[in-house]
């Protein structure tokens, strides 16, 4: 079994290596580049629809993944690979044609929808919501697809939101998928969800992905992913979360705060999207300007404005969500520390506040003046 998730993560990783830099001679012979401007950071014309790439890896990573023993749980009699594989070709072939043609928000929305609502027909859906100092609550039919919806929706726009700078969005998700899919493997050994649960199959082949493109877009990129692999990323993560988080009511002897929440996990994993997410809808309501307003005060923006360079920038939050979902893997392996988690999450929350009071971007960065986003990806 080990020897297939290695396989797998092997296949994901090699075919987007192999397939960027191919995409990347195609996007330049046809066009599909993103041309520098004043909310941009690159210089040069870049090509930008790397998602393809990462889509093809997909495919791949599925049929060898279907084709191997140790997977053969997932695959049998199952209608949910089926489902992530359409839902994935609905969202992708919306980024994509974003990339290459500009898709209206609502039009970009209807399709998330459309994918979270493949999910939901072919059974990868939201059944359970634990609700913190709470109780575990069965959703009703309708209101288990509603939530479904909305979580792929959230967790697609962020990762789009958050790909700001020369392998931020990809690293920051290797992380996630990573560190989560270490976390689903803690509920297999424990007996909590099955093997034929699909969602550390979709997170090891997210992490192989994103590990594959890596080398082709850090700074300087020589390819973008654009929405396509932006928004395929999302609904990746999205469908595994759901699969591991959303489908079981089991308890968790010893691991009390996990099973408490087990959806908000990715809070804390994808904290660095999603909180960017949150600050971007409520800086501009404030405003009073929409939430598809593009302006230049993302994370990676202020982090930049204080003075660190784009690889700099990408670093410190790659390390703050190598935290974030370092405290959320430490009580699931040691069986300690449940208590002492909330408090610890709390105090990194503060100090990000604090690293980021308008009082020190008015100190330290308004003589940087603006600085713009490497892709100019924004919501929705």
């Amino acid at each position: 079994e080990v020897r297939a998730k290695l396989v797998v993560l092997g296949v994901a990783f090699t075919v987007t290596f192999v397939l960027t830099p191919v995409v990347r001679r195609l996007a330049e012979r046809y066009g599909a580049v993103v041309a520098p401007d004043e909310r941009r950071v690159h210089s040069v014309p870049t090509a930008t629809i790397g998602g393809v790439a990462m889509f093809a890896a997909l495919l791949a990573s599925f049929a060898v993944a279907w084709q191997l023993d140790g997977f053969a749980a997932v695959f049998e009699g199952s209608s949910e690979p089926l489902g992530v594989l359409l839902a994935a070709t609905v969202i992708f072939a919306v980024g994509l044609t974003d990339d290459l043609r500009e898709v209206s928000a609502p039009a970009r929305v209807a399709g998330m929808v459309l994918a979270g609502s493949i999910l939901v027909r072919f059974g990868v859906s939201i059944l359970f919501l634990r609700i913190p100092l709470y109780d575990l609550v069965l959703l009703s039919p309708d209101l288990s697809a509603l939530i479904t919806v909305v979580w792929v929706v959230g967790m697609a726009n962020a990762v789009n939101l958050v790909d700001g700078l020369d392998g931020l969005a990809a690293g920051i998700v290797a992380i996630a998928s990573g560190s989560f899919f270490l976390y689903s493997e803690q509920l297999v050994d424990a007996g909590v969800i099955s093997e034929n649960n699909i969602g550390p199959l979709v997170a090891i082949i997210t992490l192989g992905i994103c590990l594959g493109f890596l080398p082709h877009n850090f700074n300087p990129a020589k390819i973008f992913m654009g929405d396509g692999g932006a928004l395929l990323l999302g609904l990746l993560m999205a469908a595994s979360t759901i699969s591991v988080g959303g489908s079981q009511n089991e308890p968790f002897s010893g691991q009390v705060y996990f099973f408490f929440a087990p959806l908000f996990i990715p809070l804390f994993i994808l904290g660095v999207p999603i909180i960017d997410t949150l600050f971007a809808i409520i800086r501009r309501a404030s405003r009073r300007s929409g939430v598809a307003t593009a302006d230049k005060e993302h994370l990676h923006h202020r982090l930049m404005r204080l003075g660190h360079g784009q690889r700099r920038a990408v670093l410190i939050l790659w390390a703050w969500t190598a935290a974030l979902s370092g405290l959320v893997l430490y009580p699931a392996y040691t069986g300690k520390g449940d208590a002492v988690l909330p408090l610890a999450v709390l105090v990194l929350g503060f100090g990000l506040y604090v690293f980021f009071h308008p009082g020190t971007r008015k100190a330290n960065g308004d003589a940087a003046g603006a600085v713009p986003s490497a892709t100019g990806d924004d919501l929705p």
